[in-house]
């Protein structure tokens, strides 16, 4: 079973807004067994629409179409739909009721745009949409199933959940598709690939492996596509766990997993507490902690020293190593990562401070030098790396690195003192 989803509207293609509906709606897709074939983004354009609807439907048997339901002109979808499959519109009382009970709470006047949105095309079955105006359809042409759902996420998702989903599970005989994803952290995709490849040739042949980068971890998925019963599932247990074995310093976890997340794990159950020193990194490790709950019980402070004055006088770097070593040394990340160490009254204190770019390298220190402390209780550690060329690429690599320094120490570990910054 495959599907196609096609979201349109202008502010797409022209970057002003980011696709995120595809996202969800490919998911709910995959989690139920349907094979999500292609996704494409449309401007408004009657031609455009049309031709990429028939084109889908020539390999996929359920499309799935997100925008231009609104109540202007510029909204052309429905119309667009009611042309495709050469029917008339209808009024919809239900959507019109609706729709007047919604504007009437928030204080709008039913006028002739809002009540436009009770009209739909004849052959569609409409699809309610309990949190907006724009009711979804349901299209059936040849044993295809055309979906068409509003633009705004949240309706879209609570249409997809509500109403699409049930309804495409009874209409068509559906197989499962199973993923599951071990996250990895410590060893760039490369050598990863290299360290797993007699794993990864003794899989079963159903099972397809990917490897998913991105800072500071590699994800690898296995999927499993239109089978049935629990045996499939079972089985990519036991490969992951015959992985696990083999690069058990590694795995981080499943999913959603992250190194963050084992950190304020072991702090929490040993009671000790995390301060961290910021320069290059602009208070993103921070964010890492703060974001989860329950960091209250270790994270005292996070503080973003990004000036030579703000580290000498909220850390008490001394003037004296910045002069002669410069702000990205071995010296001064010392001193930040203790500095913060002993002004919190934390057990652990990282530090980073770098070149992020695009300027203020030197043949020295080229863009993207980063030095990283971390200060414990019985030890200070530095080490530096090259973490890319962009601003970007450099925050997220070092972001990524200083937390996996942090929780190799607090495993005992010290695996990226010979690591590469990836």
């Amino acid at each position: 079973m495959q599907a196609t989803i096609l979201t349109i509207g202008d502010e797409i293609l022209i970057g002003q807004i980011v696709d995120t509906n595809s996202v969800s709606i490919a998911r709910q897709l995959n989690a139920a067994g349907i094979v999500v074939r292609e996704k494409s983004s449309i401007g408004d354009n009657r031609d455009d629409i049309i031709a990429a609807i028939r084109r889908a439907e020539q390999h996929s048997q359920v499309i799935v179409i997100t925008g231009g339901l609104g109540p202007t002109k510029d909204d052309i979808t429905k119309k667009t739909l009611a042309e495709l499959f050469e029917c008339g519109m209808r009024f919809d009382e239900a959507v019109a009721h609706h729709v007047e009970q919604m504007l009437t709470v928030r204080g709008i006047a039913f006028n002739a745009l809002n009540r436009s949105q009770a009209e739909v095309p004849e052959v569609c079955t409409v699809l309610h949409n309990a949190h907006g105006t724009a009711p979804g359809m349901w299209f059936e042409d040849a044993g295809c199933v055309i979906v068409s759902l509003p633009g705004v996420p949240f309706e879209m998702e609570h249409l997809m959940q509500d109403e699409v989903m049930p309804r495409l599970k009874s209409h068509f005989a559906l197989r499962q598709i199973v993923h599951r994803t071990l996250i990895t952290s410590g060893m760039a995709e490369s050598i990863l690939a290299e360290t797993i490849a007699p794993w990864e040739e003794s899989l079963p042949a159903y099972l397809k492996l990917a490897y998913l980068p991105a800072p500071g971890i590699v994800r690898l998925r296995l999927s499993a596509y239109e089978v049935e019963g629990s045996v499939v599932g079972e089985e990519i247990e036991r490969q992951f766990a015959a992985l696990r074995d083999m690069i058990p310093d590694y795995v981080v976890g499943f999913e959603t997993a992250t190194v963050e997340e084992q950190i304020h794990q072991i702090l929490s159950e040993r009671g000790q507490t995390l301060a961290v020193a910021e320069s290059c990194t602009g208070g993103k490790i921070a964010s890492k902690f703060t974001a989860m709950a329950g960091a209250s019980a270790y994270f005292l402070a996070g503080l973003t020293t990004y000036s030579n004055q703000a580290k000498e006088q909220l850390l008490g770097v001394d003037p004296q190593l910045i002069e002669m070593h410069g702000a990205v040394s071995e010296e001064v990340a010392r001193a930040m990562a203790e500095g913060a160490r002993s002004v919190t009254g934390a057990d652990y204190a990282v530090a980073t401070t770098g070149i992020a770019g695009p300027t203020g390298g030197s043949e020295q220190k080229p863009i993207g030098t980063v030095w990283f402390a971390l200060a414990t209780p019985e030890k200070t550690v530095a080490i530096h790396h090259l973490c890319g060329t962009d601003r970007g690429q450099v925050i997220d690599r070092s972001t990524a690195f200083a937390i996996r320094l942090l929780r190799d120490e607090l495993q005992g570990r010290s695996l990226f003192f010979d690591a590469k910054c990836k």
